[in-house]
């Protein structure tokens, strides 16, 4: 008896447990039934977009946490940064370089200017002038090319279209232009060469001695010497340098010059481009033609030699740089050589280089003047000291022009 009434407490215990269970599991369902009937989530696209922000942050975090990505993004900036110095550094030299060269070729001018009044070179009363007040500054500077045995040639040029005496004197202080015969010193210092033309500048103090000796083989030494003393003795806008052989209009020249005077760096002629000369013995023969490449090549283009004109910035770069500058056997193309990788503005004028009359007259009858004419047959007027007279007749703009132009 005593065991029956110990053995019924544990079976109602035993049934009230599997009501439990039984009960659980159906206030689970029911709660799941609820749910999925009455709680619909809400579509919130700023839910959305924050979970993408987040996301976003996430993603940095967990790349900045990697030793590997954080140190490519640290390389990337600091390359950003290096790129950024350099360019800043590069504009800074660039500003430097030119501001260096400007000074260079001012210290150039000024110390060839010393060196002139040392040497005892003849600089023009105007050209000391002009030095000591520092105000004076001319349109351009024309260097007439010429050899010991041209003196007729010289007498011809200066019967025509060169001015003599008082006119030459009111062409400088009026019009800017200086116009001088070019020549250098015989093999012989002192010798009767150098005594004949020392008495023919006194008579006519139209003559620019350089220091060079003179020959036909050296025009290329002759023409860089010659653009280190012009930017030496005169401060000008243009170099120009004129056989003399060639028939020039000095008033339409210096309006064609004027056009240009704003400009830097010019070199203006009538470009060409001719052969290449490989065999001995021929004129104009290139002893250097293997630098040009192959047989037949022609030359880059440059300024025929007859009459071209440089801005002042090349002529004084003629004459800082006058001692590394390679010669070649034919001064124009030498001159054109110097310039090549220079930011030099080629300006191809062919009134500069008209043929004799009928060519030239023409021309000038349709009102179209030429600034120099020649025989491409002779590379100047053929007879010139005979025929240069003929020419300014026919070909000549006429005294006026001059003196009424305005530069």
């Amino acid at each position: 008896m005593s065991w029956k009434s110990r053995g019924e407490p544990s079976s109602r215990s035993v049934i009230s447990k599997k009501w439990t269970l039984l009960l659980c599991l159906g206030c689970f369902c029911a709660g799941m039934l609820f749910t999925n009937r009455m709680w619909t989530v809400p579509e919130n696209k700023g839910i959305t977009r924050r979970t993408a922000m987040e996301e976003e942050q996430l993603k940095l975090v967990s790349e900045g946490c990697n030793p590997k990505a954080l140190h490519q993004k640290e390389v990337k900036r600091e390359n950003k940064d290096i790129f950024g110095e350099v360019s800043k550094t590069h504009n800074a030299i660039q500003t430097l370089d030119k501001t260096i060269s400007n000074l260079e070729m001012e210290l150039a001018a000024a110390r060839a200017t010393q060196e002139s009044i040392r040497s005892g070179s003849p600089l023009s009363g105007d050209s000391k002038t002009t030095d000591s007040s520092g105000k004076r500054r001319y349109l351009m500077v024309v260097g007439i090319n010429t050899a010991f045995s041209s003196r007729k040639r010289r007498d011809s040029v200066r019967a025509t279209w060169m001015p003599q005496g008082e006119k030459r004197r009111r062409l400088e202080e009026e019009k800017g232009i200086i116009i001088r015969f070019v020549i250098g010193h015989g093999a012989t210092s002192g010798g009767i060469l150098d005594r004949a033309v020392e008495a023919e500048d006194r008579k006519h103090g139209d003559l620019l001695r350089l220091d060079h000796v003179e020959g036909y083989l050296e025009l290329s030494a002759k023409t860089k010497i010659y653009f280190a003393t012009a930017v030496a003795t005169w401060d000008a806008d243009f170099y120009v340098k004129v056989d003399d052989d060639v028939h020039v209009n000095i008033a339409t020249l210096g309006g064609t010059l004027v056009r240009h005077r704003k400009k830097q760096r010019l070199y203006i002629g009538c470009m060409k481009s001719g052969p290449v000369l490989a065999q001995k013995g021929v004129r104009y023969h290139e002893p250097e033609y293997w630098k040009f490449g192959e047989p037949g090549n022609k030359y880059f283009r440059h300024a025929t030699g007859q009459l071209y004109a440089i801005s002042k910035d090349l002529a004084t770069y003629i004459s800082i740089n006058q001692h590394v500058l390679h010669k070649y056997a034919n001064e124009d193309v030498s001159l054109g050589a110097w310039f090549i990788g220079l930011d030099v503005q080629h300006i191809d004028d062919r009134r500069l280089c008209c043929g004799t009359p009928p060519d030239c007259e023409w021309k000038a009858q349709a009102g179209n003047i030429c600034v120099a004419s020649f025989d491409w047959s002779c590379s100047g007027i053929c007879r010139s000291a005979d025929r240069i007279k003929e020419v300014h007749r026919r070909c000549g703009e006429g005294e006026n022009a001059l003196w009424s132009a305005s530069f």
